[in-house]
């Protein structure tokens, strides 16, 4: 094949990438730019549209610039991103009617409250598999639809469409030509029926949102239209839209039921696979489709962990115990444990399998002994007590015992969390050689369909492990430990009921 790459376009919360792949999977080129984080008051958090697109497009021609490859080069493109964020824009002009919604944004979350007390959720959970939250797109459509002038009457008549930012990336590189999203997205809005996989009357009806304005759905991976990129010459197929987290686990090669990836963030993301069927939760987590290629769907459990590589921030930023992240890692190394210190960081609530908006971060057991050390240790643990608690949970739900946890993000580079996790798990933990998961989950879903690489099989044959972390420590000591955290976090609850 005379196409030498996939580009994959990740489009982040917090910056765009674009990164060439090669057959072996292997990275060529990356190149990433930041763009605004906008925050009209607490809790609020926006993003500029047409900031995102112009960002994804110069990381785009960055990367193809230090390849020196072209178009002609590049047999797909595949597209990852932030989900839930919600745009809406004007058919006939191309252009935003307001601010894209982030999904960190809390500012629907009274109306949601509201529908819960109308008890609306539980017919929600069960179309959706989601939480009736601001967290997702729903409840910011309908915001937007309220707050701009003549948005609803626009919408009635079939001007305005909504998309998350696959769809809108898809109708920039289209010129307007496709209005549409994935599986993986369109389950992540509260308005698409995970059974019948397809947006729900019912649904739209609840959150009055007229089906005009919403894309059509189509496989995650798949030809969705030819295009030519700006500045460039010759089509190019996309061939793949996946949400992020879904991206990470196609890229993770969990394939099999009961395959977990977990990815180490400024929050952490932990999916199971759970195969050809939703799985309900009884214990707080989100059922998802996690991808749909041909006639085969696949579902996952997916819990959500509100702060994870950001309680190390808060180390840097608000006590300034360390001047770099990477820092952490040293300074907890210094001592032998936490001597009793554990840390809850419930700066913005619990997430999975808690929920508990009202927790507030909390550090439990100080001692006139305790130093920064202590307090530093006591935070990487917190990732990995969180970690389990989420997996604890998946497990149950999906009535599955789980050998392995494959990891990735940010904060996987830090061996003694890892090793940590390993030790709390009673599991081994793997990381791969290529911890860009999610772009790579991209360009695996748009290379399989163009036969740039032929089945699963081949991807399979290309995933290597980094280094597998295996426990080390006593499974009655790590008891013994669970039961401080799980008295920490009963502590922290119960101040938050006060």
């Amino acid at each position: 094949m005379s196409r030498r790459y996939i580009l994959s376009l990740d489009q982040g919360t917090t910056s765009s990438r674009a990164i060439l792949f090669n057959h072996a999977g292997q990275v060529v080129q990356t190149a990433q730019q930041e763009f605004t984080q906008i925050y009209p008051q607490a809790a609020w958090v926006e993003h500029d549209p047409d900031e995102i697109w112009q960002s994804q497009m110069a990381v785009v021609h960055q990367v193809l610039s230090l390849a020196n490859a072209n178009s002609a080069d590049i047999a797909a493109i595949g597209i990852t991103n932030q989900r839930e964020t919600t745009i809406v824009w004007d058919r006939r002009t191309g252009r935003p009617i307001h601010n894209a919604i982030v999904w960190q944004d809390r500012r629907t979350a009274s109306a949601c409250e509201q529908l819960k007390a109308a008890g609306h959720e539980p017919m929600l959970r069960a179309k959706t598999g989601l939480r009736l939250d601001a967290y997702f797109s729903a409840s910011k459509i309908r915001w937007l639809l309220d707050h701009v002038d003549g948005a609803q009457h626009l919408a009635e008549q079939g001007h305005l469409a909504f998309g998350t930012v696959d769809s809108w990336l898809t109708w920039q590189l289209t010129h307007g030509a496709q209005h549409v999203t994935d599986v993986s997205n369109a389950s992540r809005t509260l308005l698409f029926n995970i059974h019948t996989l397809a947006w729900d009357d019912e649904l739209l009806a609840l959150f009055d949102i007229p089906r005009a304005m919403l894309p059509r759905v189509c496989d995650t991976s798949g030809h969705v239209a030819d295009v030519i990129l700006p500045k460039h010459s010759g089509n190019i197929p996309l061939a793949a839209l996946a949400g992020d987290q879904h991206a990470a686990l196609f890229g993770q090669m969990a394939f099999r039921e009961g395959m977990v990836k977990n990815t180490y963030g400024t929050g952490c993301f932990m999916m199971m696979n759970t195969g050809d069927a939703p799985v309900a939760s009884h214990n707080q987590l989100l059922t998802t489709v996690a991808w749909k290629i041909g006639d085969k769907t696949q579902y996952a459990l997916e819990g959500s962990i509100f702060i994870g590589g950001a309680v190390v921030q808060w180390l840097r930023d608000g006590l300034s115990i360390i001047d770099a992240s990477a820092e952490v890692e040293r300074l907890a190394q210094s001592v032998a444990d936490t001597d009793g210190v554990y840390f809850v960081p419930a700066f913005a609530g619990l997430g999975a399998p808690h929920w508990d908006a009202n927790a507030r971060g909390s550090i439990l057991g100080l001692t006139r002994g305790s130093t920064d050390a202590h307090i530093a240790r006591a935070a990487l643990e917190s990732i990995a007590y969180q970690t389990m608690d989420v997996l604890n949970a998946m497990q149950s739900d999906a009535g599955l015992s789980i050998s392995a946890l494959r990891v990735d993000g940010g904060a996987s580079a830090n061996n003694t969390l890892l090793q940590f996790q390993a030790d709390l798990l009673g599991i081994d933990v793997l990381r791969p050689h290529i911890t860009e998961t999610t772009a790579l989950g991209a360009a695996y879903l748009a290379g399989l369909a163009v036969g740039f690489w032929p089945d699963t099989d081949a991807l399979i044959a290309q995933w290597q492990s980094e280094r597998v972390f295996t426990a080390q420590t006593s499974g009655l000591v790590m008891q013994e430990k669970i039961k401080a955290w799980q008295r920490a976090v009963r502590a922290v609850k119960t101040f938050a009921q006060t």
